[in-house]
C-alpha cells in the first residue's frame, strides 16, 4: 500500500509544472496580441487621421487645404507681378517714344508762342494780297500748310495790314481803311504759330477761302507778336497753349517715373534695401550708458565664477 502512494505522489508532482508553464506561455501570448492589437489601433488610427481623405473636419485635411490655397496664392500673385511688370516696362517704352514724338509737334510750338508773346486781344487786320502759287522753287513759304513736315507743292501766301485798334471797337466803331494808320503793312499772314497743322483742325483750302479771294479788304481780328510785330496769326488761345504743353510734359513724365520707379522696386536689390531701410536714428545704433553699466557688470560677474 505504500507503494502505491508514493507512485501516485510521483507521478502527480510532475503535471503541476507543466501545466503552469503552459499557462504563462498562454498569458504571454494573449498579452503580446493585446499589446499588439492596442499598437495597432493607434498607429492605425494616427494614419487614418492624416490619411483618410474622407474625414474633412479632420486637422491634417485642413492643413493640406491650406497650404494647397497659400500654394495658389503665391502662384497667382507671381503671375500677377509678372503681367503687371510686362504692362509697366511696356508703358515706360511708350512714355518715351510718344514724349519724343510731343516735342516737335507739341512742346516746341508751344515755347515758341510763349516766347512770342502774341496779344490775347484780337486786332484788326486785313487782306491786301493773296498769292496761290505751285511748286517747290514757288513756294518758299505758306499760310496754311496741312502737315509740318510734308513739302511745299502748292501754297497760299497772304499778306495783311493790321492796326492795334481792338476788333471789338472796330465793330461798335467802323472807320474808313483810307483814313486808317496801320501800325505794320503788308506783312505775312499766318494760320497760327506754326503756320501748319494736320486735318480735320487745318485744312488750307477752307482757310484761303475764309480770309483770301473774294473776302480781299474785309477787316477781321487776328493777333500779332509783341516780341516780333512782324508776325500776325489767325488763331491763338493762351489757355489752350497752357493746356497742351502741360499734359504733353507731365503725363509721358509721370507715367514713365511710376513705370520705372515700381520695376526698380521690385527688381532692383539696392533699392529694395534703400526702402526697408531702418527709421532708426544714427545716435539709437549706439549702446546708451545704462546698456555699457550692465556689460561691465555682466563681465565682472563671469569674472568671479
Amino acid at each position: 500500500m505504500k507503494k502505491s502512494s508514493t507512485l501516485t505522489t510521483t507521478t502527480s508532482m510532475p503535471t503541476s509544472p507543466t501545466l503552469s508553464a503552459q499557462t504563462l506561455s498562454a498569458s504571454k501570448i494573449s498579452l503580446n496580441s493585446n499589446s499588439s492589437r492596442s499598437g495597432g489601433s493607434v498607429a492605425g488610427s494616427i494614419r487614418s487621421s492624416c490619411q483618410s481623405p474622407v474625414r474633412p473636419g479632420s486637422g491634417c485635411v485642413d492643413a493640406i487645404k491650406a497650404k494647397r490655397e497659400e500654394i495658389e496664392i503665391d502662384t497667382l500673385l507671381e503671375k500677377a507681378k509678372f503681367y503687371t511688370s510686362v504692362c509697366l516696362g511696356t508703358t515706360a517704352i511708350l512714355s518715351v517714344f510718344t514724349f519724343l514724338f510731343l516735342i516737335p509737334f507739341v512742346v516746341d510750338p508751344a515755347i515758341s508762342t510763349i516766347i512770342a508773346d502774341y496779344d490775347p486781344v484780337p486786332v484788326t487786320c486785313i487782306v491786301i494780297d493773296h498769292i496761290y502759287a505751285e511748286g517747290i522753287k514757288n513756294c518758299s513759304w505758306s499760310s496754311c500748310r496741312e502737315g509740318c513736315t510734308s513739302s511745299l507743292t502748292k501754297c497760299h501766301q497772304l499778306f495783311v495790314n493790321y492796326t492795334r485798334i481792338p476788333y471789338s471797337d472796330w465793330e461798335r466803331n467802323p472807320r474808313d481803311l483810307d483814313t486808317v494808320n496801320w501800325d505794320v503793312s503788308y506783312t505775312k499772314f499766318l494760320i497760327n504759330s506754326e503756320g501748319c497743322g494736320y486735318p480735320p483742325t487745318t485744312n488750307c483750302s477752307v482757310f484761303a477761302r475764309q480770309y483770301g479771294f473774294s473776302h480781299i479788304g474785309e477787316p477781321f481780328p487776328c493777333y500779332y507778336s509783341r516780341a516780333y510785330p512782324e508776325v500776325v496769326i489767325g488763331r491763338y488761345s493762351w489757355e489752350n497753349n497752357l493746356y497742351h504743353l502741360v499734359l504733353s510734359l507731365i503725363i509721358p513724365n509721370v507715367l514713365f517715373a511710376i513705370s520705372i520707379g515700381v520695376l526698380s522696386y521690385w527688381y532692383c536689390p539696392c533699392c529694395e534695401k534703400a526702402c526697408n531701410k531702418s527709421s532708426r536714428v544714427y545716435a539709437e545704433k549706439f549702446p546708451t550708458k545704462e546698456d555699457k553699466l550692465l556689460c561691465h557688470s555682466d563681465e565682472d560677474d563671469d569674472m568671479e565664477y
